[in-house]
């Protein structure tokens, strides 16, 4: 009789919460809701609980709610997804990208854009990614994946890089089988030899793995022929990246001459290969994503190649690059579809990218400002736009991480 008092007691508890809504954590009022993989593109309510996604409808009461979220007037969005930064921070000397000092630690360059997940491309080789996972992944709140280097010394710069004996495909499939939780496929960067052995290890790790690799291709004199990377080497699902670069060491998209896009471009895009913006330093230029855009070839992925370099020049972070290419064009959908549901399926974490019912609850929230903004590349050129995306809240795991403007009510200020 006692067990079936407490039995009683306990589901009155529970529809009396039910009532006054208190299952929710967080819910989000009033948002212009944008999630690509749903098809959503309205005014619509977001329940949040246990660190998922509970509800998305047009209404939901917020009585009860621990926190409600005022986003009247804002975008919001599944959180964004860099698949393209260098994150292995580190302070050993002569190590560059891969625990050096031109990396950077990501929950100080991620909430504050919106972006819940990032991925470290190419820092870490086999070698090195027990350190990357110890300093990097497990101490940090974003959610932090990794492209592995072929190279197994990882990205170390200099003669570390253009080591052939040290791009071994099955070790380095053999780590990433044993990582599938933090490793989503490999990278090739920096090789300045005419030869196609890096490519080719990394594709064959990919395959050892099933995982696409990334490519940050160039470096050669003269170059190494695009047309045949990509209908010769690549497989459909492997990333391009840098798409928009212009380097006298690199093939360009766009013919420099005629200011199209070459046929074999888009040839390989109908393969499946993925374009990503991967914006970097030097690796973008209006000279080609003006008259490719123009043409309507979009990126596949916006990504920003967000390290030392980059972060205080022409890239500045992944808002300004996604600001920049609805200047050049793109919708506000089309944007956020290449910061979110695309990256998600690039590199197979289909959970992520979306506000789905039971999806971890990764969200942005935007607002557009609107006023005279001036948008410029490495070369100097420079572009004017009225709008600008802008960073309100973020949240991560169903945890508010960043809120610009107390937005949240009540504001719960955790240290």
């Amino acid at each position: 009789m006692k067990k079936l008092s407490i039995v009683f007691v306990l589901t009155v508890l529970s529809l009396t919460n039910s009532v006054l809504g208190q299952e929710y954590s967080i819910i989000i009022k009033g948002g212009h809701v944008i999630d690509p993989k749903n098809s959503i593109d309205e005014i619509m309510d977001i329940a949040i609980n246990d660190g998922k996604i509970a509800r998305v409808a047009k209404v939901i009461d917020a009585k009860g709610a621990q926190q409600v979220v005022d986003a009247k007037g804002m975008i919001v969005t599944p959180g964004l997804i860099d698949i393209h930064g260098h994150n292995f921070f580190g302070t050993q000397p002569n190590h560059a990208y891969s625990n050096g000092f031109n990396a950077l630690p990501p929950d100080g360059f991620t909430f504050r854009v919106g972006v819940t997940t990032i991925v470290d491309v190419g820092g870490a080789g086999w070698k090195s990614f027990p350190t990357f996972k110890e300093n990097v992944i497990d101490k940090s709140q974003t959610r932090v994946l990794s492209f592995l280097n072929i190279v197994g010394e990882g990205m170390r710069g200099g003669a570390y890089e253009q080591n052939t004996s040290d791009m071994n495909a099955k070790l380095t499939a053999s780590v990433a089988n044993s990582n599938r939780q933090h490793i989503v496929g490999f990278k090739v960067a920096h090789f300045e030899g005419p030869e196609w052995t890096p490519v080719d290890r990394a594709v064959e790790a990919g395959e050892l793995a099933n995982m696409p690799v990334v490519i940050d291709f160039g470096g050669s004199n003269p170059p190494l022929p695009l047309e045949e990377l990509f209908m010769e080497h690549l497989r459909p699902g492997d990333i391009f990246t840098h798409t928009y670069g212009e380097l006298g060491s690199r093939e360009a998209i766009v013919d420099i001459q005629t200011k199209e896009v070459k046929p074999f471009v888009w040839k390989a895009k109908e393969k499946g290969i993925i374009f990503d913006v991967g914006y970097g330093g030097i690796s973008f230029a209006y000279s080609q994503a003006i008259p490719a855009v123009k043409e309507g070839f979009y990126p596949t992925t916006i990504s920003t190649d967000l390290h030392t370099g980059s972060m205080n020049n022409a890239m500045k972070d992944i808002l300004n690059v996604m600001s920049k290419f609805m200047v050049m064009g793109m919708s506000l959908q089309e944007v956020i579809a290449a910061s979110t549901w695309n990256p998600a399926q690039a590199i197979k974490k289909e959970e992520l990218g979306n506000l789905s019912v039971g999806a971890p609850a990764d969200i942005a929230i935007f607002n557009i400002r609107e006023g005279n903004f001036g948008f410029f590349d490495y070369t100097g050129y420079k572009m004017e736009g009225d709008k600008k995306l802008e960073c309100e809240m973020t949240i991560r795991d169903g945890r508010i991480v960043y809120d610009l403007n107390g937005i949240a009510n009540p504001v719960i200020v955790r240290r």
